[in-house]
């Protein structure tokens, strides 16, 4: 089992930033890779960014390619996601997945069988 929690969310106006968290427990950190994904009202959650169990690798969403990041301290057993010029449309509630067996889709909701209970970002214009 693995536990994961959110926290950082918050408003923010349009153009401004904010870094969202997610803290690991009951499993080897180092051994997990970790997404980010979001959910806007009456819609789909949608993949935001993905970083291998060792921070080597990374991938985005094209959306936020250049805005978002994502790290991890693997001695802290978080995941971060640094959001930079924030747009109301980034407005949704941001979960971050644990991946332990990597198959392939690091975009789906299906490739990850850990969940968070989500932070809410709200961006005003």
């Amino acid at each position: 089992q693995v536990q994961l929690v959110e926290s950082g969310g918050g408003l923010v106006q349009a153009g401004g930033s904010l870094r969202l968290s997610c803290a690991a427990s009951g499993r080897t950190f180092r051994d997990l890779a970790m997404g980010w994904f979001r959910q806007a009202p009456g819609k789909e959650r949608e993949f935001v960014a993905r970083i291998s169990s060792n921070g080597a690798n990374t991938y985005y969403a094209d959306s936020m390619k250049g805005r978002f990041t994502i790290s991890r301290d693997n001695a802290k057993n978080t995941v971060y996601l640094q959001m930079n010029s924030l747009k109301p449309e980034d407005t949704a509630v941001y979960y971050c997945a644990a991946d332990i067996f990597y198959s392939g889709s690091y975009y789906s909701t299906k490739e990850y069988e850990y969940w968070g209970q989500g932070t809410q970002v709200t961006v005003s214009s």
